[in-house]
């Protein structure tokens, strides 16, 4: 998950600064996020990203400023 475009991200700006403070040039910016790992019983594939969708809207995420992306594997 990350912050959408015009939330402020107080973090990634710490990282972009941090960044250029250690010499490596050209970081216009940074961005921070986030990486949930869930397993799941075996079901379906269609069933499963259906389950994940769910669980993002009502739980991980807050769609109001956060983007979230759903990979299964």
């Amino acid at each position: 998950m990350t912050l959408k475009d015009g939330v402020l991200d107080p973090q990634g700006r710490a990282i972009a600064g941090a960044l250029t403070d250690l010499g490596f040039e050209g970081v216009e910016g940074a961005r921070q996020g986030k990486v949930i790992e869930l397993e799941l019983a075996d079901q379906a594939l269609d069933a499963a990203k259906e389950q994940v969708e769910a669980m993002c809207k009502k739980l991980l995420a807050n769609p109001v400023i956060e983007n979230y992306r759903i990979e299964i594997s």
